[in-house]
């Protein structure tokens, strides 16, 4: 096509474009692993099933890529756990009231209370209930190791800050209050229990020799 003054002109969306419209191409955002992870993290929130077929759909790519981005299902849905677990675990140490062994029981029981009332969380569980245990509770993943481990690095702060004694090493007492809160958090699906975070709480007094009327 020529113009007016005889020059030529490119026809819309022939060949390469112009040169602004390639930039705006190449201005748009890639899907990439992060992409990926944060669309499945929105659907998790949202109380929906974290489906690998619908993040395909959406983010335009082939199977073996997806799975080069983000593993297959069940470590993408660790790591979308777990990235909701974290902060809401720090969320629950910031804010724990009292000192020593009653600030530890106050976290922790603020963690579990966390956990339970999370209706995106309880979605979940109702969901896909085996899935969930074998991932959250076994070495299936490393969801249950890191938990452990923030455990521990919480324990291990208090007692140098305020020089606690614990009834166990640390490992293993961050090993076993993990256990605590599990059995409390998922009662449901373990004994057909109510979840409970007073029940938990009581038992976490139990372990750290917290009696009766002395919590914070």
């Amino acid at each position: 096509m020529v113009g007016p003054n005889g020059a030529k002109l490119e026809r819309s969306g022939s060949g390469e474009g112009t040169q602004l419209s390639r930039q705006l191409r190449d201005a748009t955002p890639k899907p990439d692993a992060l992409t990926a992870f944060k669309l499945a993290r929105r659907t998790f929130l949202a109380g929906e099933k974290v489906d690998m077929q619908h993040l395909l759909a959406e983010l335009r790519v082939d199977r073996a890529t997806l799975f080069r981005w983000v593993g297959n299902r069940d470590q993408l849905l660790a790591e979308v756990i777990w990235s909701l677990t974290e902060p809401t675990f720090h969320r629950a140490v910031a804010e724990a009231n009292g000192t020593g062994p009653e600030r530890i029981v106050d976290a922790i029981t603020r963690f579990v209370r966390a956990v339970i009332d999370a209706d995106f969380f309880v979605a979940y569980m109702r969901r896909e209930q085996r899935r969930a245990l074998r991932l959250l509770t076994t070495r299936a993943t490393q969801f249950q190791h890191r938990l452990v481990a923030e455990i521990e690095t919480f324990l291990a702060q208090e007692k140098a800050a305020s020089g606690l004694s614990y009834p166990l090493p640390i490992h293993d007492l961050a090993y076993v209050i993990t256990r605590i809160a599990e059995s409390y958090v998922y009662a449901d699906l373990i004994t057909g229990e109510v979840p409970d975070a007073d029940r938990a709480e009581a038992a976490f007094s139990a372990l750290l020799g917290i009696g009766p009327g002395e919590h914070p």
